[in-house]
C-alpha cells in the first residue's frame, strides 16, 4: 500500500478518506495599463492650450498611469490651479518628474503629484504671488485681503507637509526658497518614513521605493 494512501478503516474517521494536498492553484487576471506623458516645458500659458491634458486627466481610469515632465519657469497662475484640481480630482495614479527646473506655480505642480520623481541637477522656487488690482480704492483693499487668504490657504493644502508652517508663512511675507536635488530628496524621504508603519524592533528600516527617487537611490 501507497504511503499516502489510507483504507477507510485506518482513517479513524468513520471511514472518510482524507483529501490529499495537490498544489495551490493560479487565477489570472488580466488588466489595461495605460502610460501617458506630458512635458509640461517653458512657461505655463494660457489654460486652453492644455485642454488635452485636462480631458485626459478627467478621462482616466484607476489603472492609468500619467507622467507629468516639468521644466518650467512658471507662468499663469489660473492655468496651474486647473492643472492641479484635475491632477487631484484624476482617478489615474499621476507621476510628476522634475526634470530641470520647476520655478512658482511649477513647484506646486510637482508637489501636487501622487508620486514625486526628481533628478539630479534640479531645483524648485516657492515665492509669493504677484498681479495687479483696479477698481476703486475700498474694492482693491478687500480684493488684497481676499487674494491673500486664499493663497494662504492654498500654499498650506499643496505645499504642507513638504514644507513647514514657518517657511510657508515666510514665502507669504516674501521670501524666496531655492532647492536643489539633495534638499528636495531629503525632505521626500523624511515624509516616506513619517508615512511609513512602525516595524518590529528587530528588523531594519524600510527602503525607500526606487519609483520615489531617480539614479536608483534609495532610504538607506
Amino acid at each position: 500500500m501507497a504511503a499516502d494512501q489510507l483504507e477507510p478503516a485506518e482513517s479513524g474517521n468513520d471511514g472518510e478518506i482524507p483529501m490529499i494536498f495537490t498544489g495551490l492553484r493560479r487565477f489570472d487576471r488580466q488588466t489595461v495599463i495605460r502610460q501617458t506623458s506630458f512635458y509640461i516645458s517653458g512657461m505655463i500659458d494660457q489654460a486652453s492650450y492644455y485642454n488635452e491634458l485636462f480631458y485626459a486627466l478627467r478621462t482616466a481610469c484607476e489603472t492609468d498611469l500619467i507622467y507629468l515632465h516639468l521644466n518650467t519657469t512658471g507662468g499663469d497662475f489660473d492655468t496651474g490651479l486647473q492643472i492641479i484640481n484635475n491632477m487631484q480630482a484624476s482617478a489615474a495614479h499621476v507621476v510628476t518628474v522634475l526634470e530641470a527646473r520647476a520655478y512658482s506655480m511649477g513647484a506646486f505642480i510637482f508637489l501636487a503629484g501622487d508620486e514625486l520623481v526628481v533628478h539630479d541637477n534640479c531645483q524648485l522656487l516657492f515665492h509669493s504671488y504677484s498681479g495687479s488690482l483696479t477698481g476703486k480704492g475700498n474694492e482693491q483693499q478687500a480684493q488684497a485681503v481676499a487674494i491673500a487668504n486664499w493663497f494662504g490657504k492654498f500654499m498650506a493644502r499643496i505645499c504642507q507637509p513638504f514644507l513647514h508652517t514657518r517657511e510657508i508663512n515666510a514665502i507669504l511675507k516674501g521670501s524666496d526658497l531655492w532647492m536643489d536635488s539633495d534638499e528636495i530628496r531629503r525632505r521626500m524621504l523624511r515624509l516616506l518614513r513619517s508615512n511609513a508603519p512602525a516595524a518590529p524592533a528587530r528588523r531594519q528600516a524600510a527602503t525607500v521605493p526606487h519609483a520615489v527617487l531617480a539614479n536608483g537611490e534609495s532610504g538607506n
